[in-house]
């Protein structure tokens, strides 16, 4: 596959994980694995940025052997592969009463991450085992969303009616303005972070860490959520099971995560650049 080539020299690559850099079990295939090696090989950073809270990318780094900061919640948050917290941007606690407020009357699940943890509404929910593997915790069980205290990493809106979330997306986003970041990680969940808490800024954090212009940054990614970051990248690939806006804003596609797209870009798009360079 060829590729056009990007704004600047390459000198950093940045994965989504869900969807992207894992398969669709929330494992990461060998293939990946040793990819990702040859690009650290070849004298090229490589590292995460994800919906996911930090408890859900620790273990990634540790098989991956990455050194480099990542970014949690979309960015909003910023930790080491070690775990320590470099950076936390958090909701303000009126956006985030707000957010709850509309979120529970829209009759949504409702998940809370604050102080580490994962708090959840409905033990029944269908997506409770995928998000058990997705963020390496157990849910902190609560009724009431004011037993909860904040301030708040993330909110979100979990449901199977994709139409019906698409919509309270516009509603929230409307409502809170510039006073949060509304986006669908999956087209069933529907996350409510900071403002500055999207994975646009969140490139440009990991970038400024490692003194990288952003045109000399790669980017991988399969959701809305992900388009910041395809917008202010040097270079951006899609996943090949990625909806059509997405593979739209990037600036090429490559094979879907079941199908190790991931390696598929590494070895046939990003190492040809470093070595043409």
């Amino acid at each position: 596959m060829s590729a056009p080539s990007m704004r600047g020299p390459l000198r950093l690559v940045i994965s989504d994980v869900d969807g992207t850099l894992v398969r669709r079990d929330k494992t990461l295939s060998p293939a990946v694995v040793a990819a990702v090696g040859r690009l650290e090989q070849a004298g090229l950073p490589f590292t995460l940025i994800s919906a996911r809270p930090p408890s859900g990318l620790l273990w990634i780094a540790e098989r991956l052997k990455l050194r480099q900061p990542m970014g949690a919640f979309n960015g909003g948050t910023i930790v080491h592969p070690d775990g320590t917290i470099l950076t936390a941007d958090r909701l303000d606690p009126d956006v985030a009463a707000r957010a709850i407020a509309m979120l529970a009357e829209a009759k949504v699940a409702l998940w809370l991450f604050a102080h580490g943890k994962w708090y959840a509404q409905d033990a029944g929910n269908t997506h409770m085992d995928s998000e058990r593997n997705s963020a390496n915790a157990e849910p902190v069980m609560f009724h009431d969303p004011a037993e909860v205290e904040g301030p708040f990493d993330k909110i979100v809106g979990v449901s199977d009616d994709y139409p019906f979330l698409a919509t309270l997306d516009a509603k929230l986003s409307a409502a809170l303005g510039e006073g949060a970041t509304v986006a669908r990680s999956q087209p069933y969940y529907l996350d409510v972070t900071a403002p500055g808490a999207d994975k646009g800024h969140g490139i440009e954090a990991l970038a400024s860490a490692l003194w990288v212009e952003l045109d000399e940054v790669a980017v991988l990614g399969d959701q809305r959520n992900d388009l910041p970051m395809f917008a202010r990248a040097g270079f951006s690939v899609a996943m090949g099971q990625a909806p059509e806006e997405v593979r739209a804003a990037a600036t090429c596609t490559t094979l879907s995560n079941e199908e190790d797209g991931v390696a598929h870009a590494i070895d046939t798009i990003l190492l040809p650049m470093v070595k043409a360079g």
